[in-house]
């Protein structure tokens, strides 16, 4: 069926049969925001049929909360559900020592890199570790989750979900399932070792999960029958030139190991491609999958610092980027999805030899 549109814009334009389909979306701290608004302009097309979620990090809190929502009111539950999220962020945030400083302000970056308690905190954090710096393990997301997510209506949502966090003392991917979801889990996707204490877990220590998987694709193809997948990166695959400082060192080395999974198990997806038969044969549910890209140029722009930054003016912005590249996206390959992929994954084999 040829995708009709039913008015130049607003939501629902793309009028179409129903196809399933299911979500990756990676992590990035605030920059999951940008997220947030490909998700919210998805929503808004009732042909498209979500089974599934992998999140880890930010996109472990955008999926549990969109799963929830759903699950209490639909498309509209999961929406409004993801805008309370954000805003209670952002209000927290107020109090956070992560501000600004006034020359990025006077500049109109969003970079908290001359911020001066950040460049205090950087360094401290260099020198102590979270057990030193906050004995207590205090979180100010836990009583966010805790207030807007109802993790016994999630354990039942019609959306499947699979949250992956690292196991310290192995090193692999932990993925959990809606069963198995509390605010610890959620928690434990988004622990960055340097700023939090790990999360224990069933009695084993758990870190971020974009460790081990950014997000884990592969719960999307063993366990759901959509053979389409949508991802949603944050952090860039690319940068231009080679970073000099301490500080840019480091945040590029974070952005290629938190890409470096992901990117492995798209390449494997491309030779099982390859291979398989599309119907029989081993790697055939591999073989069959789809996979779309929601594209953004904004994050090869922003700092790895404003990360941190929750102030209500950068989330909104950051929605808006994301409302606009979900437009895009439609725009270009609605008729594509539950057809043929649109990221051509068989490219990277080239890249590999």
């Amino acid at each position: 069926m040829t995708t009709t549109e039913t008015s130049a814009s607003g939501p629902g334009r793309f009028a179409r049969e129903p196809v399933l389909v299911d979500l990756a979306l990676q992590g990035g701290g605030s920059h999951g925001a940008f997220a947030w608004g490909v998700l919210d302009r998805l929503l808004e097309e009732p042909w498209l049929k979500i089974e599934g979620i992998s999140g880890t990090s930010a996109g472990a809190m955008n999926a549990a909360l969109l799963a929830d929502g759903f699950a209490a009111g639909g498309a509209e539950g999961a929406r409004g559900a993801l805008d309370t999220y954000w805003r209670e962020v952002s209000k927290a945030a107020r109090f956070s020592p992560f501000q600004r400083g006034p020359v990025d302000r006077a500049l109109g970056r969003w970079s908290l890199d001359h911020s001066p308690l950040f460049v205090f905190m950087d360094v401290m954090s260099r020198l102590y570790s979270p057990y030193d710096l906050n004995p207590g393990g205090f979180n100010a997301l836990a009583p966010i989750l805790t207030k807007h997510i109802d993790f016994d209506r999630l354990r039942n949502s019609p959306i499947k979900l699979f949250i992956t966090a690292t196991n310290v003392r192995t090193g692999r991917a932990r993925i959990f399932r809606n069963a198995e979801i509390t605010p610890e889990v959620l928690l434990a996707s988004a622990c960055l070792p340097t700023l939090f204490q790990a999360v224990e877990i069933d009695g084993e220590s758990y870190w971020d999960g974009g460790y081990s998987g950014n997000p884990t694709m592969a719960p999307l193809v063993n366990e759901l029958v959509s053979d389409d997948t949508i991802l949603i990166p944050i952090n860039p695959v690319e940068r231009p030139g080679t970073p000099k400082s301490a500080h840019d060192i480091l945040n590029r080395l974070n952005e290629v190991s938190f890409n470096a999974v992901l990117i492995k198990e798209l390449k494997m997806m491309a030779l099982l491609r390859q291979v398989a038969n599309a119907e029989t044969g081993e790697g055939a549910a591999w073989g069959r999958m789809r996979v779309h890209m929601v594209r953004n140029a904004i994050m090869g722009k922003l700092g790895a610092s404003s990360k941190l930054n929750a102030e209500w003016e950068f989330i909104s912005m950051l929605r808006e980027e994301g409302r606009k590249a979900g437009e895009e996206f439609l725009t270009a390959h609605a008729d594509d999805i539950g057809k043929r992929s649109t990221l051509d994954i068989d490219q990277l084999i080239a890249e590999m030899k």
